[in-house]
């Protein structure tokens, strides 16, 4: 059966969409891939509710929206190498995602998208917030717009994690299949206002957990700068709240958002899936 008559209902005024009446474990029409595109560039985060997907239907659905790869710092799932688990058991005290970030942009072309489906969730809590950075680009004065535009960072994957952000993840009592021994940091320079490559809009591509300082700038001088883009960015009016249900599936567009793992939920499981999409170099 071809599975497509798709409803769309907004979260919030700034970022965010609720899809409906799709099963995307079935076959899509080309209307209904074509709908569900269309909304994900125009709310930069969809999401699904009540899907049922092992991880080879998720990487599938994932061929949506590109190419899914693997991530460098975790095995992938039995069989299904592009898709991960991440888990948070109620023995661990911090979670995975827990700062505000985009993810891999220390990836010389980092991923584009994440997919992220909810295996098992909290009774309560363990939400995920998102921003979306073009509203938050476009908010600035004409003068800080010129001042960072031509400006570029430079993005590593261990600024938050010394010893390695393999050995931090996979510190996790439910994430021990790190494979990367965490002695091959990742580092990249990108424009700090980014051109989305599908809608030619502008947006801020700072984040406190990767960006570690401006090219030609030391870390001290680059860290205010820095601080004042990555709190401009996640002004309430630029956010929404995505309460997590069991077979819910959210897409977020890593080139125009920044999202955070809310770890307010001491003594429960969380057990997420995430598949990420090949993203290209940014400009």
């Amino acid at each position: 059966m071809t599975s497509g008559h798709v409803e769309i209902s907004r979260l919030s005024g700034a970022i965010g969409a609720e899809i409906s009446g799709v099963d995307l474990s079935s076959p899509l029409s080309n209307q209904a891939r074509d709908e569900i595109h269309c909304a994900f560039l125009d709310h930069h985060m969809i999401y699904f509710r009540d899907q049922t997907l092992s991880a080879a239907e998720q990487v599938d659905a994932a061929q949506l929206f590109g190419k899914p790869i693997i991530y460098p710092y975790l095995s992938g799932v039995d069989g299904t190498p592009e898709a991960h688990e991440l888990i948070k058991t109620p023995d661990d005290t911090m979670n995975f995602g827990g700062v505000w970030h985009s993810d891999t942009t220390y990836k010389p072309e980092p991923d584009a998208a994440t997919l992220l489906y909810a295996c098992e969730v909290p009774a309560a809590g363990g939400d995920t917030l998102f921003t979306n950075t073009a509203r938050a680009y476009e908010a600035l004065s004409n003068g800080m717009k010129a001042m960072l535009d031509g400006l570029h960072a430079v993005n590593d994957s261990d600024k938050l994690y010394p010893g390695g952000r393999a050995a931090r993840i996979g510190s996790l009592s439910g994430m021990k299949n790190a494979y990367n021994d965490g002695s091959d940091a990742l580092q990249s320079v990108h424009p700090v206002v980014r051109t989305h490559p599908e809608t030619g809009r502008k947006g801020l591509y700072v984040n406190i957990s990767h960006t570690l300082r401006f090219q030609e700038m030391t870390v001290e001088e680059s860290a205010p700068l820095i601080s004042f883009l990555a709190e401009h960015a996640v002004r309430p009016e630029f956010t929404c709240r995505l309460r997590w249900q069991p077979g819910t599936l959210a897409i977020w567009d890593n080139r125009c958002t920044l999202h955070f793992a809310v770890n307010d939920y001491p003594g429960q499981r969380r057990h997420m899936r995430r598949v990420t999409i090949q993203g290209d170099k940014p400009v």
